[in-house]
Formats: structure tokens, C-alpha cells, sequence
């Protein structure tokens, strides 16, 4: 693993060199930097310790639902969470169910000792895409078993490459490994790996808790009861990007029939005005809005985070961005609503995306074009809409129950 070691090290190396310059670099290495302090500090050398690690906060988010589980089936055992990505760790911070919360360190084989010298966890819970082989090496030694949850393989990854021979192996000293699916089962036996269950992805579980526990947000609701006061639809529009925005606001500013929510990925000043430089209907921002004017407005825009898988039920129709870039964020927070929901073409990556584009509840466009003709569709044709919409919430609701198959996998005494 000589080649490993050294891409870590490069990789450490590099993000410490732009620190100076970029705002995300320079956190990781200053949380870095608080990480020994911290489990000096918190860990307690009497306590039983679960160790969840997520790189970010959509990995946490998957997560969640299985800390949550433990702390109430086994209140016995403390939790330790820990971040890669500063956009998680920033966000989650203070996060009530976990015991201890830091930044992860680059997997040096110094830092590993280190690290598990002070924590000495009794497992380590990984979520989907966490592969690194100095950790996990070292647990297999200490006799401590790791677990990963909601993962998901694809035929390009480096694991079932010809030059991934070595890779593989950090696969087969995982204790279980917790799929989403059959496919990932197929590549995982493909290569010799065995110990692997489908049990799905905890996010489905997580969506379904956020719906039934989702407060009403007066102002919103505000909004779309004049909306269908008037007959007309609600498109909610959530995590957008420039890109997604440029697809969706020509259609919006010429449908005189359609109210807009829009809370964008980012909400800095600069995305704001890009919004409002785009939009040609009266629009107002959520922290200007008022119950005695928010219904004189034909779009809102979320300028405060947190809202928006609670925002998604007041819309008849949902648009999740990132397709236009990296990839999509997350679609099941709005399917869980009974809403059909479309997105841009970049979402091969993404199984529930796929699933729902198969079964009638997901949409891809590509261009403004498409998009208008599908809105087109929805807004003339209710049949079209609420079908559309029942099968994206069936298609949630059928694949809850992924926690209980994970802690039927998980050994706790």
C-alpha cells in the first residue's frame, strides 16, 4: 500500500498548502488541529464507545437514523462522530445525540494509532463511501469490527479495476458490509467479498421521520394557501444551482398558473441577487416576508437553511438541483411528500434517482426546453401529476425499514 500512503500524504500536503487561500481547506486543517485535544479531553476510559464516521452531511444523514436507534435501544454506549468535510462537521457540531463530535484525521498510520489509542472504540460504523485502509487495517488487528452502512458499488470503481487488486482487500476486512442493493451485492461476490447483506439505505427511513415530524411553517403555508385559493400549482424548488435556476426560471416567469419556492444550495448574497436578477414575477425573500404581505408574491425565496425537507409537502411539484453538476442532492426528501420530482441528466450515480425515472415518480431534463414540456404535461393533465406524484411516494415508502435490518446485522450485547 506504498502508493496509498503516499496519495494520503500528497493529499494532506496539498490541503494544507491552499489553507491560506481557501475557506474549506483552512477549517479541516484548524479542526485538525483540535482533534487529540478533544478526545483527550471528552473521552471518558470507563465508557463503551460506537464509533460513526461520515464524511459529510449527507453521509450523516444516513447515518442519523441508526445512532438515533442505538441511543435508545442501548443508552449504555456513548457515541463518538466524526467529519471529514468541514460542510458536515460546521452543520452537526453540536448535534445532542452524539457524545463526541470531531474532524477525522488524514489516514497517516501515525495519526491512526494515535487516534485509536484514545478513542479505543468497541466498533467503528462507516456510512457508504468510507474506505480508509489505515483505519480499517488497524481495527482488523485490534480485533475491533468495523461496519459499513448504505453502501453502494458501481463497476467503475477502482475495487473491480484491474489495478485495484490491492484495494480489495481493505473490502474484506470490514465485519458486514450493509448494501443498498443487489447489484453492489453481485460486484462485492464478484471479487471474493462475502460478507456482505442488502439492506438498503437508511435515508428512506430518515425521510419518513422528517415528514412525521415536520412542524408547519406559517408563513409558507401562507403562501400556498393563496396559491390554491387561486387554482394555482406550487413548484418547490430546493438545493439549486445557477445551472438548474437557468432551466427552470424562463418557464416560471412566462406560467402565470405556477407559484415558486425556491431555496437554493447556496445562500450567500452573491446567489440571492443572482435569483432575484433572473426572475421577471414579483418575488420576496423569506426574511423579508411577513404573514400580511408573503400572499402579494408569486415566488419565495429560502434564504435561511434547515427548511426545506420540511417546505417540499407544500408543493405539488418538486425540482432538486446538482444535476447539472456533480450530481443531485437529495430527491427522496421531496418523493416522500407524493410529489413527482425532476432533476438534471447527471444522475447515473444515484440509484433511487434511476429507480424513480423507471418507475414514474422522476423526471431528468436537460435543457429548459424539456423541462417546459414536462411542466407543461403536469400542469394540464392532473391524472398525469397526482399519478406521477403517488408513484414517488409509494416507491419511499416501500423501501423503509433499512435500520432494523442494519441493527439485526450490527452485534451489540
Amino acid at each position: 500500500m506504498f502508493l496509498y500512503n503516499i496519495g494520503i500524504f500528497l493529499y494532506a500536503l496539498a490541503v494544507r498548502i491552499v489553507s491560506p487561500f481557501n475557506r474549506k481547506a483552512r477549517k479541516m486543517i484548524v479542526g485538525h488541529k483540535q482533534t487529540y485535544k478533544t478526545l483527550k479531553e471528552k473521552v471518558d476510559k470507563d465508557a463503551k464507545y460506537i464509533w460513526f464516521h461520515a464524511a459529510s452531511l449527507g453521509e450523516f444523514e444516513q447515518g442519523r437514523p441508526i445512532i438515533e436507534d442505538i441511543k435508545r435501544r442501548y443508552p449504555e454506549y456513548k457515541i463518538l462522530l466524526t467529519f471529514f468535510s468541514p460542510s458536515g462537521y460546521e452543520v452537526r457540531k453540536e448535534y445532542p445525540l452524539a457524545d463526541i463530535i470531531c474532524y477525522l484525521p488524514f489516514d497517516k498510520k501515525r495519526n491512526v494509532k494515535r487516534f485509536l489509542k484514545l478513542v479505543q472504540p468497541t466498533m467503528a460504523i462507516f456510512i457508504k463511501y468510507e474506505f480508509w485502509y489505515n483505519f480499517i487495517n488497524q481495527l482488523y488487528k485490534r480485533d475491533i469490527p468495523s461496519y459499513m452502512v448504505s453502501a453502494i458499488f458501481r463497476p467503475d470503481q477502482m475495487f473491480f479495476r484491474w489495478y485495484g487488486k490491492r484495494m480489495r482487500r481493505i473490502l474484506k476486512l470490514y465485519k458486514n458490509i450493509c448494501v443498498q442493493d443487489q447489484r453492489s451485492q453481485d460486484l462485492l461476490t464478484s471479487i471474493g467479498v462475502s460478507q456482505s447483506i442488502i439492506c438498503g439505505d437508511t435515508r428512506f427511513d430518515r425521510v419518513v421521520d422528517i415528514k412525521n415530524q415536520s412542524k408547519p411553517l406559517p408563513l409558507v403555508e401562507a403562501f400556498a394557501n393563496k396559491a390554491a385559493s387561486e387554482g394555482e400549482r406550487i413548484l418547490v424548488m430546493g438545493s439549486s444551482w445557477p445551472k438548474d435556476e437557468d432551466v427552470v426560471f424562463p418557464y416560471f416567469n412566462m406560467a402565470t398558473d405556477l407559484k415558486l419556492i425556491i431555496a437554493p444550495h447556496e445562500i450567500d448574497e452573491a446567489h440571492l441577487k443572482y435569483i432575484e436578477g433572473n426572475l421577471r414575477r414579483p418575488h420576496i425573500r423569506y426574511s423579508q416576508a411577513i404573514i400580511e404581505n408573503v400572499c402579494d408574491y408569486d415566488c419565495l425565496i429560502i434564504d435561511s437553511f434547515g427548511l426545506l425537507s420540511s417546505i417540499y409537502r407544500y408543493g405539488q411539484i418538486a425540482y432538486v438541483g446538482g444535476g447539472f453538476g456533480v450530481g443531485i442532492h437529495n430527491i427522496i426528501e421531496a418523493a416522500v411528500y407524493n410529489v413527482p420530482v425532476i432533476f438534471g441528466p447527471n444522475f447515473k450515480k444515484f440509484l433511487e434517482a434511476g429507480d424513480l425515472v423507471e418507475n414514474g415518480g422522476g423526471y431528468s431534463v436537460s435543457d429548459p426546453s424539456a423541462f417546459r414540456s414536462l411542466m407543461d404535461e403536469f400542469l394540464q393533465y392532473e391524472d398525469t401529476l397526482k399519478s406521477a406524484g403517488l408513484q414517488a411516494g409509494n416507491y419511499v415508502s416501500s423501501r423503509t425499514g433499512v435500520v432494523k435490518k442494519v441493527m439485526q446485522t450490527i452485534s451489540l450485547s
